[in-house]
């Protein structure tokens, strides 16, 4: 009989395996031997021992490696960037200052008290619009200075219109900078090792959104379920196997992905993955309906959430509806000469009208007719019922090669174009340039409950189900994409989801 500390094997186990190994990382030199499905099969159930210290912390090359790797980039990248920018102002003013080129080291000093070398080491998906607004106010504040120190140590002090240019050009600068570095880094760098603990069904899905959202700088190597037939798995009931085990598959982040297990082992469980020296990320249910805009709250060590209510207030929607007016008008007169060429190739290639008008359902459930450029051959809605068998989608009616197209229509789906028309849409007021997805009268039926909160807002010509890809997303998991959005407004995500957008058109991800 096997010791009780010790796994047993089992054949033809009913129950799903407690962990699986993915191969190790081919670019490693040597190759380890993962454990098999046989070596950890079941588990004996045992009375559980005291957590003892860990005497030797796992080989930390590859999470070093990674995290020198985007701090240094990103720091010669905002270096780099300043300092051109300091050549081109000062170039086109009266010469270079050698003096104002000490903001170099400045900027650099100023982005790591602001965080913007740390962050990239706390997260799997790491994008450089996120540091937009600390990076607005970093080079704010590098301007200033250096308005200030320049007028005491030059004979002619800097003028408003090269400050303001030093500002504006730097963040922008630094923006672009940014995203190439950590461009290289990625591909520098060798995939982040990640091990996910877990219920079954959080576990698939915690491993699909790392196989879409990080673009091969992840991989799940390992999976260990929190709970099996027998209890909680050794492995994570005893701080020195759990330090082995990481050492063992060289695991570089642990997440956790708990729906049902006591919160007690969750927090035991996290505190030991932090002791062996691996980054550890949580996915927290809560977030799930409240979202990220809250406010920390600290009562005598007690941390509390401060959730803010749902909805917008008046002057928010006013700002949201300045922006749409404003974003609307300015796309529709750069846009117009397209828009005309665009509605005479559908003209001479099909006959029909050069609008598609169909009904969708708006805010607070209200309808209204959406335009788009027709792209399908007239009657194309009467063919749906014979083309089903062919839908790609969850709830939506979606056919990557749908026969229906016309020439010009294949065209201006897979750029987009055909979408143009929904401005109009947005300057009558019935649609926002991001918000909410606009479902027609059949798939707006299928959500139901709590879920319909989403109509609050305006829908809108993109949002998160667009960046994401809207064919790719069931109907269920969209709504709930929705009303996180709603819940969580503000400004500056809107202009995050349009500029999303962009490279997600000319890239053609979407259908």
């Amino acid at each position: 009989m096997p010791s009780p500390e010790q796994p047993q094997a089992t054949v033809g186990h009913p129950e799903p395996q407690p962990f699986e190994a993915e191969p190790a990382n081919p670019r490693r030199f040597a190759r380890r031997r993962f454990a098999g499905a046989a070596d950890v099969a079941d588990v004996a159930v045992a009375a559980p021992r005291r957590t003892r210290p860990i005497t030797e912390a796992p080989p930390k090359y590859e999470i070093l490696r990674r995290e020198g790797l985007y701090r240094h980039f990103l720091g010669a990248a905002d270096a780099l960037g300043l300092g051109f920018v300091l050549a081109t102002v000062m170039a086109l003013s009266r010469g270079i200052e050698p003096l104002l080129l000490l903001a170099v080291p400045l900027i650099v000093v100023l982005n790591k008290l602001a965080g913007l070398y740390d962050r990239d080491d706390l997260v799997l998906r790491r994008t450089t619009l996120e540091d937009a607004p600390s990076l607005a106010q970093m080079t704010g504040v590098m301007a200033l200075i250096s308005w200030l120190l320049y007028d005491t140590v030059a004979a002619a002090p800097l003028n408003a219109p090269i400050i303001l240019s030093l500002w504006a050009g730097t963040f922008a600068t630094l923006l672009a900078s940014r995203a190439v570095a950590r461009e290289l880094a990625r591909r520098l760098s060798p995939p982040e090792r990640c091990l996910v603990i877990g219920d079954p069904q959080s576990i698939g899905i915690v491993r699909d959104k790392i196989v879409q959202s990080t673009a091969g700088s992840a991989t799940v190597v390992a999976t260990v379920p929190l709970k099996s037939s027998v209890g909680m798995p050794i492995v994570l009931r005893r701080a020195g196997a759990f330090g082995e085990f990481v050492r063992q598959h060289d695991v570089h982040r642990v997440i956790f992905a708990p729906t049902t297990t006591d919160g007690t082992d969750t927090l035991d469980l996290i505190r030991i993955a932090k002791a062996v020296g691996v980054h550890v990320s949580v996915v927290p249910r809560l977030f799930e309906v409240i979202g990220s805009s809250v406010a920390f709250d600290h009562l005598g060590g007690l941390t509390m959430l401060g959730v803010p209510r749902f909805g917008l207030s008046r002057s928010s929607l006013a700002v949201k509806r300045a922006f749409d007016l404003v974003g609307a008008g300015l796309a529709i007169t750069i846009l117009a000469p397209v828009m005309a060429a665009v509605a005479l190739a559908i003209r001479f290639e099909s006959h029909g009208a050069v609008l598609f008008r169909q009904t969708r359902v708006g805010r607070e459930g209200k309808r209204f007719v959406m335009f788009k450029f027709r792209s399908m051959i007239e009657g194309a809605d009467e063919l749906k019922v014979e083309l089903a068998h062919l839908n790609e989608a969850e709830g939506l009616f979606k056919i990557s090669e749908d026969p229906r197209c016309t020439r010009v229509g294949r065209l201006i789906r897979r750029t987009s174009l055909d979408e143009l028309p929904q401005l109009f849409n947005v300057f009558r007021g019935e649609m926002s340039l991001v918000g909410p997805r606009p479902l027609v009268v059949d798939e707006d039926e299928q959500v139901i409950g709590l879920d319909r909160s989403r109509l609050h807002l305006t829908p809108g010509m993109t949002g998160h189900w667009q960046v994401l890809g809207s064919s790719r997303i069931p109907i269920a998991e969209m709504v709930g994409i929705d009303y996180l959005y709603v819940a969580n407004w503000s400004l500056w995500a809107d202009v995050k989801i349009l500029l999303r957008t962009v490279p997600h058109v000319v890239s053609r991800r979407g259908m």
